[in-house]
């Protein structure tokens, strides 16, 4: 799955289709969009006061101290510029929910709030940079008293199953924002949203890709606006940029040592000598302590048998037997556990760097987040494909907690998620890990190839392939801050593996 930036523009249309979907007409000239800019400026002048910032922090004391410094700053740039002070949010501290991240529970309460104060809701992530002259000039651009949805427009090449092969006649025709870049919700929008939320729920229990799910919402099956594709909401810098994104992998410093993280991969016999030679050709490598569990031992991987039936799905019951050994004397003792399948891929390299920025004496659990359930009192949970991590402290709360598998073929993460919400655990989010299939994330910036070739390295503009027809081992992407994907051993038989020479490690 591709994603691509939509053209902006056309002044003939500025009134009636600026916030009515994601092409408004031809790109705009230089002269026309500077006209454009002036006539609506000129209607609908408002001033910061007139724009509340949402930024999309964590509970997790390293991502709640970023998103604190992110809106100092902001503050600061707005009192120098002297245009008004926008009301600046973090996300978590809007209520003890902790479903809030997903954004819908969230709105009920900015309605309540700043609905009749505010003009505009914009959305930022913790490491998202604003230009607030820019940004300024960009919302007076647009009707206020209209519905409007303005982002970074990206979009589906291919129909995606973590998008439930919505449009799949054409998946490029509906779009969603980059969250990197900022997206931004009229008040009139907002509050209408949130009057829907008292008694229409989104139709899916799941919480999956939050930005293509707000956007199906929001456009109610042809009832509502389409996202509003925004040229100056970036992510890399360029001319003209009201907002820009520096990284989802920060530097905290040298990266922890490889042996205060123990990895644990789950397989079985069946997958003994198709999925853990992947493993033992690329990532083991990099291991401080490894060790493979299976339902039976074998001594020539070696894998161990924890005393858990294997299961078609769920494998509860060997997750939880995997946290009791990580607590025991039977492995070296280590800050942090890393749960991986055998059919993941990960830069250990770069898992060392992010955990730097982690108190291991938190409760910490840490991956790709999902939720259940969240616009009813849900809860949110690592999803097992790309990988969970887990801090000491973290599995010894749950396991104290008493909480347990309800079967061995019980969903794992989903337990586990269940499990840290009744202890108050919070499940902290990192977009470097993923559980989709490769095709569905090629937008980010993955450095690997994988195919019989020699891998390319990755301080190489290394070209991005899908699998090409009539070769279906071969598969190439390039990234340089991506920490798993999933899946990938199901479509090769060659996997040349080189996450470990990124530059940025």
């Amino acid at each position: 799955m591709l994603h691509h930036d939509v053209i902006h523009g056309g002044k003939l249309v500025v009134v009636l289709l600026l916030c009515l979907g994601p092409y408004a007409g031809e790109k705009h000239t230089g002269h026309a969009h500077a006209a454009e800019q002036q006539e609506h400026t000129s209607h609908s002048s408002f001033g910061l006061e007139k724009v509340v910032m949402v930024i999309q922090s964590q509970r997790n004391s390293y991502h709640a101290r970023r998103s604190g410094q992110r809106k100092a700053e902001i503050l600061q740039q707005a009192a120098k510029l002297g245009q008004g002070l926008p009301v600046v949010l973090l996300l978590h501290e809007l209520s003890e929910y902790d479903g809030d991240w997903s954004i819908l529970p969230a709105l009920p309460h900015l309605s309540a709030s700043y609905g009749q104060s505010a003009s505009w809701f914009f959305f930022i992530e913790e490491e998202t940079t604003v230009t607030l002259a820019a940004l300024l000039q960009v919302l007076n651009r647009y009707p206020v008293q209209e519905e409007c949805f303005l982002g970074k427009h990206l979009h589906d090449n291919e129909a995606s199953i973590i998008h439930h092969y919505a449009f799949s006649e054409d998946p490029s025709s509906f779009g969603y924002p980059d969250p990197a870049a900022g997206w931004a919700l009229s008040a009139p929008l907002l509050q209408r949203l949130a009057e829907r939320l008292q008694h229409e729920n989104p139709k899916s229990d799941f919480t999956i890709d939050l930005k293509h799910e707000i956007s199906l919402y929001i456009w109610e099956e042809g009832n509502g606006p389409k996202l509003t594709a925004v040229p100056e909401f970036c992510t890399e810098p360029r001319d003209n940029c009201a907002t820009t994104f520096t990284s989802y992998l920060p530097n905290c410093g040298d990266p922890v040592s490889k042996n205060n993280v123990f990895v644990a991969v789950k397989t079985c016999q069946k997958f003994h000598s198709e999925r853990v030679p992947v493993v033992k050709a690329t990532w083991e490598r990099d291991a401080g302590f490894l060790e493979y569990y299976s339902d039976v031992t074998d001594a020539s991987i070696p894998t161990i048998s924890l005393g858990v039936p294997n299961t078609e799905r769920g494998h509860c019951g060997k997750t939880f037997a995997i946290l009791r050994r990580f607590l025991s004397n039977a492995v070296p003792k280590a800050d942090w556990l890393l749960i991986a399948d055998d059919d993941t891929l990960i830069s250990l390299p770069r898992l060392w760097r992010l955990l730097r920025c982690y108190d291991p004496k938190e409760a910490v659990s840490l991956g790709e987040r999902y939720g259940y359930g969240l616009a009813q009192n849900g809860y949110s949970y690592t999803t097992g494909g790309g990988g969970m991590v887990l801090s000491r402290t973290a599995v010894t709360w749950l396991l104290s907690s008493g909480c347990n598998c309800y079967s061995d073929d019980a969903p794992d993460d989903m337990v586990l998620g269940r499990c840290f919400t009744s202890v108050g655990v919070p499940i902290t989010h990192s977009p470097l890990f993923h559980q989709v299939l490769l095709s569905a994330v090629l937008d980010l910036p993955v450095t690997f190839q994988m195919g019989p070739e020699k891998c390319c390295p990755c301080n190489n503009p290394c070209h991005v392939n899908k699998r090409e027809p009539g070769v279906p081992n071969k598969m190439s992407v390039c990234s340089t801050d991506v920490i798993s994907l999933h899946y990938l051993s199901v479509f090769l038989s060659h996997v040349c593996f080189s996450f470990t020479v990124s530059p940025l490690l």
